[in-house]
């Protein structure tokens, strides 16, 4: 069984795959060459699932952390004889700077070792296992490194190891001294691509100087955010591009799967895609730690994967592949015993074909954000938004499963109700720039309808706040989205009290927020949310009270890792992180709550200052 932490790792990215290597500087998860392909090391899901590991041998301490504005890790190993520094990167394509980056990334994994001072000696172990460790490949050491065959897969280690290959594993040991250095890089292609040749430590190096200034260019002309948490603000910005598929501009919502949401338990979901439900948030957070590029490329990326929709007179998918991908069936990996035997291992995600009307709003709110800023759209695309508010205005009063992806009956969910009325009042204020001033007047009436209802059946003089669904006497985080949306104000006497609420009775001990407490239909528990806890501290400071929202915001924080990353969860009996990891919605709910407390200081300021 894996024990370690999910919060012991530190993400690795070329804007196409993801790698995550453990403080031990062993790397337990490797797709190649997308986020969405099968692993080729998953030792993170099974302790035979395959890793590549450089560790110095006996006992040694370890500190790390990433290289200044990139996204290549450094941990430096202590031991009693001496001290070196493991630098890894994924290698992004020769060149690739600014918008670039990741345009040309080779699927090349580099791994850099330089002795500061004294002696060590290092272990290395090397255990690839294609296809989610389906696969024990056969390894022949060459000159310059060990080659793997089997299955689809070609996959190269070039290195200056004297391997020893036992059966699939190879393994090394090494002498390092202050100013010594060894590089390994381990690359992958196809069967039936051209056969692999080995890199030597000038290449090595080359490519991983080359990676370094990419991600740097790409810092230097996208974090601009000057508020509160800055370091934090722009280091979310890189993860959410690290967790960017460059050929298509997608954003997975986590470079992994089934990492669960209770320790044991059975909720294990792939979350390697694209979910439209997170579009708005996503270019919310795109615009404060990143740039409009960005946020441009993820939204044509939607508009293109979601536009034959509507035209067939089906129901807008909720998410899509990073290719654009629309059939994404889950299956169950029973040969893998999951993180701490947490079973079952999917790969797909079976929420695709559920029925979500939540995505109408949020993928117009995606559009105001970007027309507001980037001017005209194409016709295709004004035809799709617009019958995209065509649907939100018939069908909203229709049951579906929700933002939670509930897997029981299709309810009335409040939320749901809420992205209807903010895709038609979206849809309204950019009705001129969709070509549709004619629909704006059916649009309003449908919009004032279900503003209508929401403040009738969405609350509950019992719960004395709004509910999970209509009707309902349930909590639900997602309500403090009637904030955020600027459905009501924040300091409207039924928001505070929903958000007062949230506070008192959806949290743990530590102030985290839940999603809600209501039964799913899912067996097990879960574990607070930090996205929610970030959305209590942007509604907070919303409702002008900047002295909660900062300590709301500060708990959330508080999971944060060494190396300043997020998981979808926190486990309440242990406050270990759990859940996918790491995961772009926590760390797009921490840059726009730090952009709202930023907002609301400024507005406080301002009262001073004119009462003063």
């Amino acid at each position: 069984m894996n024990s370690l932490p999910i919060g012991d790792y530190a993400l690795l990215s070329d804007c196409r795959s993801a790698a995550l290597v453990s403080r031990a500087g062993s790397v337990d998860w490797l797709c190649f060459p997308r986020f969405d392909s099968p692993a080729v090391l998953a030792r993170i899901l099974d302790p035979g699932g395959g890793h590549f590991a450089i560790r110095p041998t006996g006992d040694f301490q370890a500190s790390r952390g990433y290289v200044d504005q990139t996204m290549a890790l450094e941990t430096t190993f202590r031991t009693a004889t001496g001290t070196a520094v493991l630098t890894d990167a994924m290698a992004v394509g020769r060149n690739d700077r600014g918008h670039d980056l990741g345009a040309g990334s080779p699927g090349v994994l580099l791994r850099k070792l330089a002795g500061t001072d004294g002696e060590l000696e290092v272990e290395v172990s090397y255990a690839p296992r294609p296809e989610y460790g389906l696969i024990h490949p056969i390894l022949e050491v060459i000159p310059g490194g060990v080659t793997a065959r089997g299955g689809a897969d070609r996959l190269l280690l070039s290195g200056p190891a004297d391997w020893q290959v036992d059966g699939a594993t190879a393994t090394a040991r090494l002498r390092v001294t202050a100013g010594q250095t060894v590089s390994f890089a381990l690359q992958h292609g196809q069967m039936a691509g051209p056969p692999l040749a080995a890199w030597d430590a000038d290449q090595i190096a080359a490519r991983l100087d080359d990676t370094l200034e990419g991600w740097r260019s790409w810092s230097a002309i996208h974090q601009t955010y000057e508020g509160p948490w800055r370091d934090l603000v722009h280091h979310s910005g890189r993860v959410l591009q690290a967790l960017t598929f460059a050929p298509t501009g997608a954003i997975v919502a986590a470079p992994t799967t089934s990492l669960p949401e209770t320790v044991g338990g059975e909720r294990n979901w792939d979350y390697r895609y694209t979910w439209v439900r997170d579009s708005c948030l996503t270019m919310e957070a795109l615009w404060v730690a990143a740039c409009p590029d960005e946020a441009n490329k993820f939204f044509a990326f939607l508009a293109y994967a979601a536009a034959s929709q509507l035209r067939r007179g089906i129901d807008l998918q909720i998410m899509f592949g990073i290719g654009g991908e629309r059939d994404l069936s889950e299956r169950e990996l029973p040969h893998l015993a999951g993180w701490r035997d947490s079973r079952p291992v999917r790969v797909g995600n079976g929420a695709w074909n559920q029925r979500q009307i939540d995505v109408y709003g949020e993928l117009l709110g995606a559009a105001q954000r970007l027309v507001q800023q980037l001017g005209e759209l194409d016709p295709v695309t004004q035809q799709f938004l617009a019958a995209a508010a065509d649907t939100a205005a018939s069908r909203w009063r229709e049951k579906d499963q929700g933002i939670w992806e509930i897997r029981g009956e299709p309810r009335d969910f409040l939320y749901s109700k809420l992205q209807c009325w903010a895709a038609l009042h979206r849809a309204i204020d950019i009705a001129p720039q969709l070509g549709a001033q004619h629909r704006a007047g059916e649009w309003a009436t449908a919009r004032d309808e279900i503003r209508a209802a929401i403040l009738d059946q969405g609350w509950s003089e019992k719960a004395g706040a709004f509910t999970q669904a209509f009707d309902s006497e349930d909590l639900d985080a997602s309500n403090l989205m009637l904030a955020i949306t600027r459905f009501l104000p924040g300091d409207d006497p039924r928001m505070k009290a929903t958000i007062d609420a949230t506070a008192a009775r959806l949290t743990d001990e530590r102030g985290l927020v839940y999603r809600y407490l209501a039964h799913d239909g899912l067996a097990g528990d879960e574990g607070t949310f930090l996205l929610c806890t970030f959305w209590l501290a942007q509604a907070q400071a919303m409702a002008d009270e900047v002295e909660a929202a900062t300590a709301t915001f500060e708990r959330a924080a508080a999971a944060i890792n060494d190396v300043g990353l997020l998981a979808e969860e926190v486990d309440v009996p242990s406050g270990e992180m759990i859940g996918n990891f790491p995961q772009a919605f926590s760390h797009i709910g921490l840059i726009n709550a730090a952009w709202a407390i930023s907002q609301a200081r400024q507005r406080a300021a301002g009262r001073d200052q004119a009462g003063g």
